[in-house]
């Protein structure tokens, strides 16, 4: 992105997507919709025609999995199985192989050289979902001994990997005593460690800086995890699906990884908006290997595309900034942090449980300091019974419970839609806590 103009650039990309569009024709689900839409490679002369292509929708990649979303020559034991969260009921999954997910770190890698952070040198922390099947685990397994001959280039003896799930005091305490130069993670995780740090916690935590994704940064907790350990803090966007997509350069302007994604920003009729106004994300990874990403719909997040230009010396294009399902940090009466994504799980692990897919969609809300209402929006083509119904919510309730403790109120209720009338009425949030905890 430094090295090549705008021009250059964009010739790199005209042949990077006619290599990707010329792969994804042998995957049956790709060749299937290019064929329907009178659309084949050779048709494809660069980026530009972009816009001849249909889009590719979360459930396209559920339907035809696994055999239709891979070439029928794929590895699947030598490469990834990667899920989404699942916010919606249904968790998307797809294939990567081990060149795809090392491109995904070298653009890591650049995002730290943009902060003056050595991944060989500095000590780095990463708080990250580690769950099996989820992108955090997959970057992660390239420190095993088994990937060396793969990666002999990286070491990741400087590496602290945190898995998000644990309590935030036991965090603390790990980043106390590994004392990281870097810290990234979930906005709600480091609120959380924000939080603890004023209470003088964490006394050996003193990063250079940090850097927050995977969920929304607003400025209000920007601030004050910046205020809590005295640093600046830097903010990113990447998904399952993407990878890693956009990040803020020192300049704190939000840079796409032009060279690897290309997005696309859309109103509600699927047609590009003008610049400085919000769209919805359109994806496309512009690599081979595993499950192709072309003009993919299913991230759900909105973003504002802008012709401003930046001097920090990148090339690629901006965004004003990011947005995304809001996320709340949720505080218990006895002053436990709960990072919400140890929350936001419970819904799929259930459903994986009982083998179903009855839950459509869902939202954690704290509506007071010891109690918590889960709204769950039942798939309507579920014909499960309600004897059924009541065994998935009792065993809701229970897991709840086992996280927030058992002097915390938890209501299971089933409703037609989750709110929306939280200030963000373009996206549903999933974690929202109506508590006033004076983080001030």
């Amino acid at each position: 992105l430094r090295r090549l103009n705008e021009k250059q650039l964009k010739d790199y990309k005209d042949k990077a997507f006619r290599k990707t569009v010329k792969y994804a024709y042998t995957v049956p689900l790709y060749r299937k919709k290019y064929k329907e839409a009178g659309i084949h490679p050779r048709d494809i002369k660069g980026i530009d025609d972009i816009e001849k292509l249909p889009f590719v929708t979360k459930d396209d990649l559920r339907k035809k999995f696994p055999k239709g979303i891979i070439p029928p020559n794929f590895d699947k034991e030598s490469g990834f199985v990667l899920s989404t969260s699942g916010s919606t009921g249904k968790p998307v999954t797809i294939y990567r192989d081990s060149y795809s997910v090392l491109i995904d770190l070298w653009r890591y890698i650049r995002e730290l050289r943009e902060y003056n952070i050595s991944w060989r040198k500095h000590r780095m922390t990463f708080l990250a979902d580690l769950a099996p099947g989820a992108v955090g685990s997959a970057h992660i397994s390239f420190s095993n001994s088994s990937n060396k001959e793969k990666t002999p280039f990286l070491s990741f003896k400087n590496f602290q990997t945190i898995d998000i799930g644990e309590d935030v005091e036991k965090i603390m305490q790990k980043l106390n005593d590994f004392k990281p130069e870097f810290i990234t993670g979930y906005p709600d995780v480091l609120q959380g460690l924000a939080i603890l740090k004023q209470k003088g916690f964490g006394k050996n935590v003193k990063p250079l800086c940090i850097q927050s994704t995977g969920a929304v940064l607003s400025d209000h907790v920007r601030n004050y995890i910046k205020k809590a350990f005295e640093c600046e803090v830097f903010d990113s966007y990447s998904s399952t699906e993407a990878g890693p997509a956009v990040f803020e350069c020192r300049n704190h302007n939000y840079h796409i990884h032009d060279d690897a994604v290309h997005l696309e920003f859309v109103d509600k009729k699927m047609n590009p908006v003008d610049f400085g106004s919000s769209g919805k994300l359109v994806v496309t990874r512009l690599s081979c290997g595993g499950t192709p990403i072309i003009r993919y719909t299913g991230n759900d997040d909105i973003m504002v595309p802008t012709k401003k230009k930046c001097n920090c010396g990148s090339s690629s294009m901006l965004v004003e900034n990011i947005g995304g399902r809001s996320i709340d940090t949720i505080i218990l009466p006895d002053g436990k942090i709960i990072p919400p994504l140890s929350l936001t799980g419970i819904p799929n692990h259930v459903m994986q449980y009982f083998k179903s897919e009855l839950i459509q969609q869902f939202q954690i809300i704290q509506r007071k300091i010891d109690e918590i209402e889960v709204l769950i929006v039942i798939n309507k083509d579920s014909k499960e019974r309600e004897t059924f119904i009541k065994k998935i919510f009792d065993e809701l309730e229970k897991r709840f419970e086992e996280k927030l403790g058992k002097n915390i109120h938890v209501k299971i209720r089933r409703v037609d839609n989750v709110e929306r009338n939280f200030g963000m009425n373009r996206i549903v949030r999933q974690v929202i806590s109506l508590v006033d905890h004076k983080l001030d």
